[in-house]
């Protein structure tokens, strides 16, 4: 038997086939296609980056950005604009009047109150006052949000086209209702890598005791980018992160020692496979070791003044609260960790709203605005965009029997209100209009798709440009749609 016959008999069937796919298909391929083996980007004649060739992160921004970094505090659930920010006179003075058939018009409604025979307007729980230099009306839910009416830009014309929790976070996290894309920090980890070497440039906490629903950890996944670019999730407890101790008995010296072995067969690997999956499988096990010194620095709040800690809250000092989240947000953000993202349970109040909204508002609405007013007297809150807001709106009509003490809210994708600070956003302005019900947007529409170009904007993108090539369509955060709302930048 020759050389060549032996060495094929001692493959392994896989092996074979893998070895073929990389070898003999991808020569055919590049013959058809024209392809060459150049690992640079072509610049095109518009300046742009051209990916059909090689996927590459951005060499640069495609302007000069306005923020730095991203805090992004999600309320899952779907807050109740009229609860909060949409103040609308007229659900007072209709409370228990069936809402107008020409104001829900053909739009959906869904499967929880689609065997409803009336659908009563209920006056929101709670009442409102004039805040800040522009009179804007803030809930008393939220005294503390509205302290800080001057320095936020309230946008109440948000709309998006999922009516349900999963699809709708989703769908606000990487721009399809489909999982399998990939998330917002995960796009910005990819295209502007990280500012400090010694934390993930994309971080993910989730804050307890908001409530039980869940949330899935797709809206932080990495989707079809290299798998180093998903959020990191870091947990309260002793370990934030999971597996990142060494084992008792093991120092740092023995674990360096094993990272460069394991480093050199990993390395062995990707010479024989090609296989971009072991560059990440490096990239992850560098990090942990470099996180190994900085991750139990950066969760420990024992030398944060008093001062600081009251500004956050009576919950600041429990690990994984909303309060303590919003501190270690902003000491992740002094870090220059590239994008923070806080998901909080709990807003998604079909019945009983009064005591859930209630609830939900005590635990977040003075960190939130604790974290604007500390990252701005740090002089952080410039170049750091702070994201607040939920995957859709409610109804306002009641969910379900109405009554002054107990009704419920039903999703309403048509309309709901966001608000945003810093990193170039106009502060102290409302932003967009909807109807005399909350229900519908009537002035200056911002879809999904147009508040993610804006924010890749603010970071210097230009969202129609940024595009990753995987198994042969081109693809962005924001699909095929989405203008930048430049009404809201100062």
């Amino acid at each position: 038997m020759d050389d060549v016959q032996k060495i094929v008999n001692n493959l392994a069937r896989r092996d074979f086939l893998r070895g073929s796919a990389l070898g003999l298909g991808s020569i055919a391929l590049g013959s058809l296609l024209g392809c060459n083996n150049s690992n640079k980007t072509v610049a095109g004649a518009n300046n742009t980056i051209d990916h059909e060739q090689e996927n590459s992160p951005l060499e640069a921004p495609h302007f000069a950005p306005r923020a730095k970094r991203i805090i992004y505090l999600f309320q899952s659930g779907g807050p109740s604009q009229m609860e909060l920010f949409d103040y609308k006179p007229r659900l007072y003075q209709m409370h228990g009047q069936e809402i107008p058939p020409s104001v829900i018009g053909g739009g959906r409604v869904s499967g929880m109150v689609s065997n409803q025979n009336s659908f009563p307007l209920a006056a929101p729980m709670t009442q409102f006052k004039q805040y800040g230099s522009d009179a804007a009306y803030f809930s008393d839910l939220i005294p503390h949000t509205a302290g800080i009416a001057d320095d936020i830009c309230v946008v109440k014309s948000m709309f998006t086209e999922q009516i349900n929790h999963e699809p709708a976070v989703i769908f606000t996290q990487t721009g399809n209702q489909l999982s399998g894309r990939p998330s917002i920090g995960s796009w910005i980890s990819y295209g502007l890598g990280s500012l400090n070497q010694n934390l993930p440039s994309f971080v993910v906490l989730l804050s307890k005791g908001g409530g039980d629903q869940p949330i899935s950890n797709l809206a932080w996944s990495n989707g079809f980018l290299p798998s180093h670019y998903q959020g990191v999730q870091f947990m309260s407890g002793k370990d934030p992160v999971l597996y990142l101790s060494s084992p008792d008995g093991v120092d740092r010296i023995d674990r360096r020692r094993a990272l460069h072995f394991i480093k050199a067969f990993n390395l062995l690997q990707k010479d024989k496979w090609h296989d971009p999956e072991i560059d990440s499988r490096l990239n992850q096990y560098e990090m942990a070791y470099r996180m190994q010194m900085a991750v139990p620095e950066i969760t420990d709040i024992s030398n944060e003044p008093q001062h600081i800690l009251d500004m956050y809250g009576p919950d600041v000092k429990v690990p994984g609260s909303y309060a303590y989240n919003c501190l270690l947000a902003r000491k992740l953000a002094e870090k220059d960790v590239r994008f923070v993202q806080l998901y909080h349970l709990g807003w998604d109040h079909h019945g009983r709203l009064t005591s859930g909204i209630t609830r939900a508002t005590r635990q977040t609405d003075q960190p939130s605005a604790a974290l604007v007013k500390d990252l701005k007297q740090r002089g952080l809150l410039d170049d750091t965009l702070v994201i607040w807001g939920g995957e859709f709106g409610r109804t306002s009509f009641s969910q379900g029997r109405l009554t002054r003490e107990d009704f419920g809210r039903d999703h309403l994708p048509n309309a709901y209100s966001i608000w945003m600070a810093g990193g170039g956003i106009k502060a102290g302005m409302q932003y967009g209009e909807t109807d005399d019900f909350a229900h519908n947007v009537v002035r200056d529409k911002v879809h999904v798709h147009d508040f993610q170009a804006t924010l890749l904007y603010l970071l210097g993108i230009d969202h129609e440009k940024f595009i990753y090539k995987n198994q042969g369509r081109r693809y962005r955060l924001t699909d095929v749609s989405g203008n930048v709302v430049k009404d809201i930048i100062a």
